[in-house]
């Protein structure tokens, strides 16, 4: 062995392992190995911002371990991840393992295919020390709030609060939503639409739009003006005075970037963003294919960048022409502009080959790998075809001195749209509404009119994908922080989902409210993006991170102070959230409490009156599979079962209980597919609170395991691989396999 590749994440050894020949010994880093001390702040702020870095608790046998095989080795390529995180970490592997620096090489690829792997090690580099102080300024600006800010909290609202300083800016625009639909005062409205009937019997609905002869939409405010419309056109005949055809041009959209993909996860797979971003891992990190072995599917899924290699383009064309036909692909390969402020340092999502389709590998993958692949697969293949045309119409007609209208569109031809079509938030009434022929002058029977009263609707709470949207937009965070912004303020409780809304909880208003006043630079949608903007700077070189932090510092430090002069515990009132729940002891209403269990009712007489009560799920109708039609009904007494909530968490029961005492397990599904009949995994109790897993389908399929199931195939015959219970490896179970490898670690997230 001459040669050590050190990987970030033990998933990629295997796949990396069959890139290189016998004289690369791969093994991994399992994330960062050095770190800022958790139980001070280590930053010297007086000596420049010094950074003082410690092994990671844990970590001493892996760094011993890595350190003998470095020194065995004639180089060491540090293949970390392509991005900020991944350059820090290769920083301070060759630090902790004290690799001379000659032997260090830096390698970097965008996607894990043996071409991409072998051109990195053909050019290695060194650790460029502007991307690493760009992670070390983030890193630093992230510590200094926290460390500074959290204590401050504690003192003025109650301990145990911690404050950041990207996720205090999302609680803001959470809250100033929520502020907003609280504000909002609805405006009512009136629609008349009129249902026709033309002369070859054909059906249109036509709606008011204004006056006879004007081309300004007048609005219907009230009844009364409805009334009057109604009655000015009532069992009269419409004229058509006006008929517009044309032809429209819709592009494809672009292929994905971190922020698309998010979006569109949600939208179309009703996927959170951090189960997105766990299975585009996956699917870069590599899927063992049977025969073919492990290849990454995906490139890079942490990017802004809208850039496309002119070698995929090609392979795309290939499979267009191929698949569709020449008249789906352009003539000239498709270019999208990236946004100013991208960083652009890896191309967009897309699939590392293009011969493996969708369908072609779906039995390798579980069902959520399968979903977000076939996304990126669609997107990427219409991204690089023909435009789509439309031929559009749009009819004016004219009744009792009233103009109404009508329009739609249908297909002429599809082009990318027989690939995909992007979802959006907005409702397309147009959308493939075809017209009967119409031509001016044509009289057409009135066969009734309809009048309808509405009123505006507040703006919508955020979403997890409108809210990543809304960060791009303002230049808030990178690709490799949405997610992680959005796990820690509805781990800190300063947010909570409500279905796929995001709604601000009384402490984070409470927060919020402190910040703003006391801290409105940090919570400042502009100054935010201008940190950005300079840790940007920073890794091309344009920016000294010192003067960067300096200038953030004096800024801070001066509100910090101020803060501290003048707020007390006693000018911060936290609101209480009430239930419905009656203390039965006292007669008052209980109010909703937070414990190292999670959330509970208490009496708010305390410490007078100490009673609490669990709270129990209220009882939901609900179908046992999503592929029910109906409520599933007992198997003894063809009752509605019910959701529950035990000991052991959720469950179905009878609602005729206790009558009627069957119960049904409902179990946490895993993303993993059943190897006997493909259905989903679940997790379940059996007694003394033992977990094992079992077929969701049961008791039609009965496979269960005492070890976890995943969604790693077996490198050495294809076959599920198994956490072993209390080890530390996977093993695969098949008949005469016998394989074992060492465990998947959690991929480190920049946060």
């Amino acid at each position: 062995m001459s040669n050590l590749v050190i990987l970030e994440s033990p998933a990629k050894i295997n796949t990396i392992k069959g890139f290189l020949g016998s004289n690369y010994k791969v093994v991994a880093s399992k994330g960062h190995v050095r770190d800022l001390p958790k139980s001070s702040l280590g930053i010297d702020v007086e000596n420049n911002f010094d950074a003082h870095y410690i092994n990671i608790r844990g970590k001493g046998d892996l760094i011993k371990e890595l350190k003998k095989e470095a020194k065995k080795a004639n180089k060491v390529f540090l293949a970390t991840d392509p991005d900020r995180e991944g350059e820090a970490i290769s920083w301070h592997l060759a630090t902790a393992l004290g690799v001379p620096e000659e032997k260090v090489k830096r390698i970097t690829f965008n996607e894990l295919t043996k071409t991409a792997v072998k051109e990195a090690i053909k050019k290695p580099r060194a650790i460029d020390m502007d991307i690493v102080n760009a992670q070390q300024a983030r890193r630093i600006l992230d510590r200094l709030v926290g460390y500074k800010l959290s204590p401050f909290l504690w003192k003025t609202v109650k301990s145990g609060l911690s404050a950041g300083r990207v996720q205090s800016v999302a609680t803001r625009i959470i809250v100033e939503r929520e502020n907003e639909i609280r504000a909002f005062i609805p405006r009512e409205y009136w629609t008349v639409d009129a249902s026709l009937e033309s002369l070859d019997g054909k059906e249109l609905v036509v709606r008011y739009y204004g006056d006879a002869g004007s081309k300004n939409k007048k609005e219907l405010n009230c009844a009364s003006d409805a009334e009057f419309v109604r009655t000015s056109v009532n069992g009269k005949r419409f004229v058509v005075a006006d008929v517009k055809k044309g032809t429209r041009i819709k592009h494809p959209t672009p292929p994905f970037t971190t922020s698309t993909m998010q979006q569109e996860a949600s939208r179309k797979l009703n996927f959170q963003t951090q189960r997105t971003m766990r299975v585009a891992q996956e699917l870069y990190e590599g899927i063992h294919l049977g025969s073919d072995g492990v290849q990454g599917l995906i490139t890079y899924m942490r990017t802004d960048s809208l850039r496309v290699s002119a070698e995929a383009q090609a392979a795309a064309k290939e499979y267009i022409t191929e698949k569709y036909g020449e008249e789906y692909a352009p003539a000239n390969f498709r270019v999208y502009k990236t946004k100013a402020n991208a960083q652009d340092a890896h191309e967009a999502i897309r699939p590392s080959s293009m011969k493996l389709e969708p369908q072609k590998v779906k039995k390798y993958l579980s069902n959520d790998q399968y979903k977000i692949y076939k996304l990126i697969w669609d997107r990427f293949v219409a991204s690089q075809m023909q435009d789509a045309e439309l031929d559009t119409v749009a009819a004016e007609l004219e009744c009792g001195g009233c103009n109404f209208r009508a329009s739609g569109y249908t297909i002429k031809f599809n082009g990318y749209m027989a690939v995909y079509e992007e979802t959006t938030d907005e409702v397309d009434e147009e959308k493939n509404k075809k017209l009967p022929e119409l031509t001016k002058g044509d009289i057409l029977e009135n066969k009734g009119i309809s009048c309808d009263q509405h009123f505006t609707e507040p703006p919508a709470r955020y979403t997890e994908a409108s809210l990543v949207k809304f960060l791009e937009e303002k230049g808030i965070g990178r690709p490799s922080t949405y997610t992680p912004i959005i796990t820690i303020i509805i781990s800190r409780g300063y947010v909570s989902r409500d279905g796929k809304s995001l709604v601000p909880t009384p402490l984070g208003e409470v927060i919020t409210d402190i910040m703003v006043k006391n801290f409105p630079d940090i919570v400042d949608y502009k100054f935010t993006s201008s940190m950005e903007d300079s840790l940007d700077s920073i890794e091309e070189g344009n920016t000294d991170m010192e003067e960067m932090l300096s200038k953030f510092y004096g800024i801070f430090s001066a509100e910090l102070e101020r803060a501290e002069a003048t707020i007390s515990k006693e000018d911060i009132t936290v609101p209480v959230e009430e239930t419905d729940i009656i203390c039965d002891k006292c007669g008052s209403t209980m109010i909703l409490k937070n414990g190292r269990f999670g959330k509970f009712a208490a009496c708010p007489n305390y410490p007078e009156c100490k009673n609490t009560k669990p709270l129990v799920k209220k009882e939901v109708v609900l179908p046992l599979n999503e592929d029910a039609e109906a409520p599933c009904k007992c198997e003894k007494c063809g009752a509605d079962m019910v959701m529950r909530s035990g000991r052991y968490g959720s469950f179905y029961a009878c609602s005729k209980y206790p009558e009627c005492k069957f119960t049904k397990q409902k179990g946490k599904g895993l993303g993993v597919n059943c190897p006997d009949c493909g259905s989903e995994i679940v997790t379940k109790y059996g007694k003394n609170k033992t977990v094992f897993y079992s077929c969701s389908k049961y008791p039609e399929c009965k496979f269960s395991s005492w070890d976890m199931p995943t969604a790693e195939k077996c490198p050495s015959c294809g076959g599920m691989l198994y956490h072993k219970k209390g080890k530390n490896n996977l093993v695969c179970k098949t008949e005469g396999c016998g394989y074992k490898s060492e465990s998947i670690a959690e991929t480190n997230e920049e946060n």
